[in-house]
């Protein structure tokens, strides 16, 4: 596929309604950048990132920062889409895959994710706000997937969700949108955000959970998925690049312990700082533990009944 082609594929969203799709995309963009790129630009501070530059064909753009340490090339990919698939099947079936397949499930999402995201970068300067939607929604319907293809019933949409008087009376009811609604036996049991990164938004997912809960006199759990939070940047020198963080440390610590902590917190490319940090270090995993192990355990809590609410499904309109 020329680039060209594979850019009028990635903003196309009726192309991805399955995860087999996501993988053949990958597979073709993988293709193209193995032979067909102008350029590959290290970055300056941070050698494991990498940044694509396109051939004319493209108009010379240079893509978001690739974590080549997550990035799976088009040699290794093959092989690790089926490795994938045999996860998805144990964690399906109720097993537990083994330890050193984890790797393996971070980086296919992540490989899945960035070859669209990527993709997209190959559209004209004034598209950059088509491109960050698209890939947006795109990484909110691949988790979607994800966790349909575990047999937990997921979708995206808007709640009526009841607000009742101390006596238990309904005073009225106030729409709530959410990325992730997951359910099981008639019960809403997690609202989740997916997000491609966490900047600007992470106050919002605090106060999405603040709120909901106080005004509905429940805990159900809330979490958050970020693909990652780092950024490009230029560097003094011409055609140099570097990269730099999005994510605020002090602001998600302050919400955490003066408001409430969300339930979950999941990176494909988790930043240093969210492993050394005491705090954030307890807050803030990366996304195989979600699918290995507290997806369940949250599944398991006590719920909110469906009666109660009246969810309608919708495609994501949120911004990436």
């Amino acid at each position: 596929m020329s680039l060209t082609q594979l850019v009028n594929h990635a903003t196309n969203k009726e192309r991805f309604n399955s995860i087999e799709d996501y993988v053949d995309f990958c597979t073709r963009y993988l293709e193209y950048v193995d032979t067909g790129l102008q350029a590959r630009i290290i970055s300056q501070n941070e050698s494991h990132y990498q940044f694509f530059q396109y051939k004319q064909e493209g108009s010379f753009n240079i893509t978001r920062p690739i974590n080549s340490a997550l990035m799976y090339d088009a040699n290794s990919f093959e092989q690790a889409a089926q490795q994938f698939n045999l996860t998805l099947e144990q964690l399906r079936d109720g097993q537990r895959p083994s330890g050193d397949l984890r790797e393996n499930l971070i980086r296919t999402i992540y490989t899945l994710q960035q070859s669209v995201g990527a993709a997209l970068d190959g559209l004209p300067a004034g598209k950059s706000n088509q491109a960050r939607k698209v890939n947006g929604d795109l990484f909110e319907r691949l988790i979607r997937l994800l966790i349909v293809s575990m047999n937990v019933d997921c979708v995206s949409g808007t709640m009526q969700v009841p607000v009742k008087d101390a006596d238990g009376t309904e005073l009225f009811k106030s729409s709530y949108q959410h990325d992730l609604l997951l359910s099981k036996e008639n019960e809403l049991k997690i609202i989740g955000s997916v997000k491609t990164s966490s900047k600007d938004r992470i106050d919002k997912v605090f106060m999405d959970k603040f709120l909901y809960n106080r005004l509905t006199d429940t805990a159900l759990p809330h979490i958050a998925i970020f693909l990652n939070d780092v950024q490009r940047k230029k560097t003094k020198r011409e055609n140099e690049y570097g990269v730099s963080a999005t994510f605020l440390p002090g602001h998600f610590k302050a919400y955490t312990v003066k408001l409430n902590p969300l339930d979950g917190v999941y990176y494909c490319d988790i930043r240093p700082n969210m492993r050394e940090d005491a705090l954030l270090s307890q807050h803030i995993k990366t996304i195989d533990h979600f699918f290995y192990s507290d997806l369940w355990e949250l599944l398991d809590r006590p719920g909110q009944t469906l009666e109660e609410i009246a969810i309608k499904e919708e495609e994501p309109t949120d911004d990436e």
